[in-house]
């Protein structure tokens, strides 16, 4: 096992970040810590790291209680998401700081600098200095100066969190293929749902200092454990168990509120005995798909995606009269809005 977390609790004044959470990380996996502000994730990191110590609760680092060793005795490389490089050293030199810091060999330096430079990318660009790098090439500096050593694990804060949107697509891809090439035990925290679902192995959804639910981007959204994770990963309507729209569909729900995704929402140009009329107040092209905001007659907004195909064959324009039904819907007891 990569990483045990225990049972661990931080509170910071009166403010209860991190709450009774236990975790397993498989070792040589990819998870991303996922949440909205304030959920506990990035304290959850810094407790793995050393950087914060726990209230109560241990963790354990391949098979070893690291919960009293200092940040250096765990051999944990971190990354944060302002680069955090040193601006008077060029990139070779800043990928080696840690191996000069243990006193390595010149030799043993040169060659491990020059195989993470090719790792990176950047096999050409090792003599400049960090303002003459674009962010997304800092960044993956910053992550070569992380790996210079050889952590056992490997720890990101939001490390794409000051990029502009292409270039973070473009890392996340970049850092997937990393990962399959170093298989070095991997935790990042992002609040950015889509990343997460892009790059990780699996998932740790936390919510108010708690873990929500544990599983691979296909469990979570597929089988969400509760309201939070599914209003939490994508896009999704809320509505009361009594809406119209599941009248006719056989959903009978113990619980007051319903959850549907956009792509469940079924759109028809003429009733057929089991849905419920709708206006459509908006269309918004987003390119690879259609949504389309409906408004039902009891007032109520429901949200459906539309792929080109289907929506090219509905021929449906703004406030036309359109049928609507849910394909798929789930409910949840004690659901608590974000």
């Amino acid at each position: 096992m990569g990483i045990v977390v225990e049972n661990v609790s931080k509170k910071f004044g009166s403010f209860q970040a991190v709450d009774g959470v236990s975790l397993e990380i498989e070792s040589g996996s990819l998870v991303a810590l996922l949440g909205p502000s304030g959920s506990g994730k990035s304290t959850l990191l810094r407790l793995i790291a050393g950087l914060e110590m726990p209230d109560r609760g241990k963790i354990w680092l391949t098979g070893k209680d690291a919960t009293d060793q200092s940040v250096q005795e765990r051999n944990i490389g971190f990354v944060f998401q302002h680069y955090a490089l040193f601006k008077h050293l060029t990139v070779r030199q800043n990928i080696a700081f840690g191996l000069d810091i243990r006193k390595t060999s010149k030799a043993k330096i040169k060659t491990r600098v020059n195989e993470l430079l090719e790792l990176i990318q950047l096999a050409g660009l090792g003599d400049r200095y960090p303002s003459q790098l674009s962010g997304g090439q800092r960044q993956r500096v910053a992550l070569a100066r992380a790996l210079a050593v050889q952590p056992q694990v490997l720890l990101l804060d939001e490390p794409f969190g000051a990029l502009d949107a292409k270039v973070r697509k473009d890392l996340r891809a970049w850092l997937r293929r990393l990962h399959d090439e170093v298989h070095v035990t991997t935790v990042f925290v992002t609040h950015d749902q889509e990343e997460a679902m892009e790059v990780a192995d699996e998932i740790v959804v936390m919510n108010k200092g708690n873990v929500e639910q544990v599983g691979t981007p296909a469990q979570i959204y597929d089988h969400p454990a509760t309201g939070f994770v599914m209003s939490f990963i994508g896009p999704v309507n809320v509505l009361p168990s009594n809406s119209r729209i599941f009248q006719n569909n056989g959903f009978d729900s113990a619980h007051s509120e319903v959850f549907l995704r956009p792509q469940d929402v079924v759109v028809e140009r003429e009733p057929n005995g089991t849905t419920v009329p709708a206006r459509v107040s908006r269309l918004i092209h987003l390119g690879w798909e259609i949504q389309a905001e409906l408004t039902l007659d009891d007032g109520q907004v429901v949200t459906a995606h539309l792929s080109r195909e289907r929506f090219d064959e509905l021929h449906i324009e703004p406030q036309q009269r359109v049928y609507v039904k849910p394909k798929d819907a789930k409910s949840f007891p004690l659901y608590y809005s974000i």
